[in-house]
């Protein structure tokens, strides 16, 4: 039997026509679970995110990051005949997915409530900058405008002076985590009652759903949190810490790992220590705790450290770049790099998706595809004639990439 065949989604068929990385973060995740996702781009340029670096060559590292497993077809968004074809795309779907402004898919053609009308079981879903209600309903949103609206920016660097972005589109990701997992919610009810459902969310809404406890802190208490670099905001010793060499991330989260910690540095005495009795008092006395723990791990190095720091069921580990991350064993045992082909021929060593199903890791069912790759199969899915498909792409309403080579 085919593997994709036993997959969660094996059967289900997703029109993706989102862009940038919320939208397609979703749709490959649900490609990795064996949904079949068309990626319907505009004929004119296609993805934006196609002409964003890092580049290998002439394709986008940006896009090919989180694209995989999809087949692309090149259709112009805005002509008659193009909406036509998206209309009957749509129709054969079981999930559309879009992340425009609010509004913009009923100037494509796809007003929702028509959608749903023609097909009540087809679902819905869509992200967008700043929700569908509000002042900033119709404006544009990305993932670092909100980081800052959300104030995960403020909580993020060494201090107020130096508050900063995540180091990757940390809300464009979660975003697309959110609407993959509407999207299986909406599947499951649809099993039960027969009719499709409307998801959403936004940037906004996922950005402020991401401050968590820091969010909790200023609704109950009125405190304003403020970044504190790699010191822990609540739990203490819980951070980054100097050794003889490199530094190592130690994270003490019960009472348990903070006696075996003062065991396994040889200072015992510390537990007893009424400044560090409880982890509220470790926590008023972090910088004078991190000092003491320091001069005593200054004594040996993190390699040193780390297999005594695991052995004693304390979470520990270094501060890796990313040559390091894919160098290391553990990473390496994971099998998370799986070298694909593009339709040119190169080849492409992708991150696979990270839900395991079945104790069975995903693999990357299909390279990231060149725009139009895959337009005549589409169409010809669609029950198309070839004469209707030559008479499109004759016509510039859609685009079919040359073959790949033998």
């Amino acid at each position: 039997m085919d593997k994709d065949a036993t997959l969660p989604l094996a059967g289900t068929r997703i029109l993706d026509l989102s862009r940038a990385l919320a939208g397609p973060y979703a749709a490959a995740l649900l490609s990795d679970l064996g949904a079949t996702v068309i990626k319907a781009e505009n004929i004119k340029g296609g993805d934006s995110s196609r002409a964003w670096p890092p580049f290998e060559d002439e394709h986008s590292l940006y896009f090919d990051s989180c694209n995989r497993g999809k087949e692309s077809i090149a259709v112009d968004f805005y002509s008659q005949p193009g909406r036509e074809l998206l209309w009957q795309l749509a129709m054969s779907a079981d999930v559309v997915l879009e992340n425009f402004r609010p509004g913009v898919l009923a100037t494509m053609g796809l007003d929702p409530d028509e959608l749903r009308a023609a097909k009540p079981e087809l679902i819905l879903a869509s992200v967008s900058g700043f929700g569908v209600t509000g002042p900033l309903a119709q404006a544009p949103g990305l993932d670092q405008v909100a980081q800052g609206m959300s104030g995960l920016m403020s909580v993020t660097g060494p201090d107020v002076a130096g508050m900063c972005r995540v180091g990757v589109p940390i809300v464009d990701m979660v975003a697309g985590i959110n609407t993959a997992l509407g999207i299986a919610a909406a599947l499951v009810a649809r099993g039960r009652s027969g009719e499709g459902l409307e998801v959403s969310t936004s940037l906004l809404e996922t950005g402020l759903a991401l401050g968590a406890f820091q969010s909790q802190r200023y609704l109950s208490t009125g405190e304003v949190p403020v970044p504190q670099g790699n010191t822990h905001p609540a739990l203490t010793p819980y951070g980054v810490f100097a050794t003889a060499d490199i530094p190592l991330i130690i994270a003490v989260g019960n009472e348990k790992q903070w006696q075996q910690l003062c065991g396994l540095l040889g200072a015992p005495e510390l537990v007893e220590r009424p400044e560090y009795a409880t982890g509220k008092l470790r926590h008023a006395n972090e910088a004078a705790l991190k000092d003491e723990l320091e001069a005593l791990l200054g004594e040996r190095t993190a390699e040193a450290w780390l297999p005594l720091l695991r052995a004693a069921a304390i979470p520990s580990g270094p501060i890796y770049n990313y040559a390091q991350v894919f160098a290391d064993e553990q990473v390496r045992s994971l099998a998370m790099v799986e070298t694909v082909q593009r339709a040119d021929g190169s080849a492409l060593p992708l991150v696979r998706g990270p839900i395991s199903v079945n104790r069975q890791a995903p693999r990357i069912r299909k390279a990231p595809p060149s725009l139009g790759e895959d337009t005549l199969e589409v169409l010809r899915g669609l029950a198309l004639s070839e004469e209707q498909i030559a008479g499109l792409v004759d016509a510039g309403i859609v685009l079919a990439a040359p073959p790949p080579p033998a």
